[in-house]
């Protein structure tokens, strides 16, 4: 139970190492788009780009980088599930809410003159 106990506790410092790593090859990325100012705009964005795909890659050799890898492939395959409206339902839908927004804004834009009116009378303002 000890050796296994040591061996998480060895795994899990070096998941945190590798995680540090990936942020500050990530901040370093993106510090060195600003510091390298003079050179030309597309060298410093694939220096960019380049981070980041290091910062990734270090991170997907993590426990949490991997189960978070695995997270977003999953709900990738779940988007795929989806049956999506036809464009005509899009439309129909589309013209409901509309028509409901409408029909609440005359609804409301009448509660609030009657409470004028309410307001009015009761304090005696008003011809």
């Amino acid at each position: 139970m000890s050796k296994e106990a040591n061996s998480q506790s060895v795994s899990g410092s070096l998941d945190t190492a590798k995680m540090l790593l990936a942020i500050v090859v990530l901040v370093g990325s993106l510090l060195g788009y600003y510091l390298f100012k003079d050179l030309h705009a597309v060298v410093r964005v694939l220096g960019v780009v380049a981070g980041v795909a290091l910062a990734i890659f270090i991170m997907y050799q993590t426990t949490v980088g991997k189960n978070w890898f695995h997270y977003l492939t999953q709900a990738k395959r779940e988007v795929k599930l989806v049956v999506w409206p036809t464009r005509p339902e899009t439309v129909q839908m589309t013209l409901i809410v509309f028509v409901v927004v409408i029909l609440m804004g005359i609804f409301l834009w009448l509660i609030d003159m009657f409470f004028l009116w309410a307001v009015k009378l009761l304090t005696g303002q008003g011809g």
